[in-house]
């Protein structure tokens, strides 16, 4: 008889407390993130065309807040496709840390779009 079989520690009722679908929450995450990270990143590269139209000092304006707001859309968006990933490499031994990663992920993209909207001093 081995020391874990002496105190009374039953290993099979370990197995069924664990979900039997893990990979449901990162899939759910991953088609939702993706193609929203992609809407984001495409909305990012394309502002600059919305200052084709403006006066010097609005393209000045807008030129210096874009620059830093850019790095910090694609910063952000690539910390989001982080924490898909990690939702995944979660998945089987911390199914709760793997939903909380997948929920937090699509969120991530949309806080990231959000902050690059705000930086962006629009005309």
């Amino acid at each position: 008889m081995s020391q874990t079989d002496a105190q009374g520690h039953d290993w099979d009722d370990d197995l069924d407390e664990l979900p039997r679908n893990p990979w449901i929450a990162p899939l759910a995450s991953t088609v939702i993130t993706l193609p929203v990270a992609f809407y984001a990143l495409l909305t990012s590269m394309l502002m600059p065309m919305a200052c084709d139209s403006c006066t010097e000092e609005e393209a000045h304006r807008f030129d210096a807040s874009f620059g830093p707001a850019f790095v910090v859309s694609c910063c952000g968006l690539a910390l989001s496709l982080c924490v898909l990933l990690a939702s995944w490499v979660c998945m089987r031994k911390r199914p709760a840390a793997s939903v909380f990663l997948a929920v937090a992920a699509p969120l991530s993209v949309v806080f990231t779009w959000m902050l690059f909207m705000g930086l962006v001093d629009t005309p």
